[in-house]
């Protein structure tokens, strides 16, 4: 099915369809607390010291910032929140965002709940996607001194070769059960070997269409190269590529990182360069769609609506498996939910684990809310657009 108007992200009657009034209210009070850097930082704060010290925050964060931006605590506690954005042509992806692998019985742990997601994205055509985030299988350590080229004891080498495995065998199980499967990108430090592990993974598993997915960090100024590399290797070897581009999470503590180590910053040094090489690798990879899956990961509207426009000057259907948009649930349901309704694929990345675990996600994304430009603000006026319609619609 092919389209032939420019999308327009203005509907809040369409973007918060699945708001009730009071969801629309306890968002007005998330997000004006979210846009106080001071307050976020203090929160911040507080919520580590709570966490050090086993102080019992549920009761808070529970009802209010873990109910806006997560799922629940179990992929059981998740399911009506998929179907619910199901009726909205709206699709999720589990994102067990408990973060760390520092120990044996927590990497254990979380292998056995990414294999449960890839399961469940299996039994229910609402879950296109699976995913997990490297470092939750793999001690940091050793990731930054496999990626820095540093020499590693018998011990290290062995814990590099179990991520190596443990990668895999996700891997496997997702090709198995016919189910797309994503690796979130890291820090600078852990990427390289992560990167290596993923195009062997991807080489392996990628042999009749995308099901391993690697994330390209395009606020970092070499990402453009090394995508067309990657997509040079996949036409020499015969694979397909499956991309997740993303602007990237990171910034400040890259930039604060380089510094204090003295090297050359990996992040671009404006949002314009970053824009540049977003919308450059967009364009580069629509070019070569028999080759590539694309998996747009943006709350930026324009990137957002080229990647639309570039789907009509290749006569690309909107429908296309090959591409689908995705925004973070809770956030910009402006673009997600008026793409659906636009007949684009959508999903919308839903995190969930227990909330003492999933805490340092929030704190994360709050904190990388107020570091964005216009994003709370825009959330907001959204919400307020959207509160003065329907009073007047009563």
């Amino acid at each position: 099915m092919l389209f032939c108007l420019m999308i327009s992200f203005e509907s809040t009657e369409i973007a918060f369809r699945v708001k009730s009034n009071s969801d629309l209210r306890k968002a007005l009070i998330l997000f004006r607390a979210i846009s106080n850097r001071t307050l976020v930082t203090i929160g911040g704060l507080f919520s580590r010291f709570a966490i050090s010290i086993r102080l019992p925050i549920n009761w808070i964060v529970k009802p209010t910032i873990y109910s806006h931006f997560c799922g629940g605590e179990s992929i059981g506690d998740c399911l009506p929140t998929i179907e619910k954005l199901s009726r909205y042509k709206v699709q999720s992806v589990l994102d067990y965002s408990v973060e760390g692998g520092e120990n044996p019985d927590q990497i254990e742990a979380a292998l056995e709940e990414t294999l449960r997601t890839i399961e469940n994205a299996a039994g229910n055509e609402n879950i296109p996607y699976a995913v997990f985030k490297p470092t939750a299988f793999c001690k940091s350590e050793v990731l930054s001194k496999k990626s820095g080229g540093e020499d590693l004891n018998p011990e290290e080498s062995q814990e590099a070769d179990m991520f190596r495995s443990r990668v895999d065998r996700l891997c496997n199980a997702a090709h198995k059960c016919g189910v797309r499967i994503m690796i979130d990108a890291e820090d600078r430090c852990y990427q390289d070997y992560v990167d290596e592990v993923v195009n062997e993974m991807a080489e392996k598993y990628n042999k009749e269409k995308a099901i391993v997915f690697n994330t390209y960090q395009m606020y970092r100024w070499d990402r453009l190269d090394v995508f067309r590399r990657d997509l040079e290797t996949a036409h020499s070897k015969n694979f397909y590529l499956g991309i997740k581009f993303v602007r990237g999470a990171y910034m400040e503590r890259e930039r604060k990182r380089a510094s204090e180590q003295g090297y050359p910053s990996p992040i671009h040094p404006d949002k314009e360069s970053t824009d540049r090489d977003y919308d450059a690798a967009l364009k580069f990879a629509v070019e070569n769609i028999d080759r590539v899956s694309i998996f747009n990961g943006t709350h930026n509207e324009r990137s957002s609506r080229y990647l639309t426009e570039l789907m009509e000057e290749h006569n690309i259907a909107r429908d296309d498996k090959r591409l689908y948009f995705s925004q973070l649930y809770g956030m910009s349901d402006h673009i997600s939910f008026n793409l659906a309704h636009a007949g684009y694929n959508v999903v919308k990345y839903l995190p969930y684990g227990p909330v003492r675990h999933v805490l340092p996600y929030l704190i994360r994304r709050t904190e990388e809310n107020t570091s964005i430009a216009g994003q709370t603000s825009r959330e907001l006026s959204l919400i307020l657009t959207e509160r003065k319609r329907r009073r007047n619609k009563s």
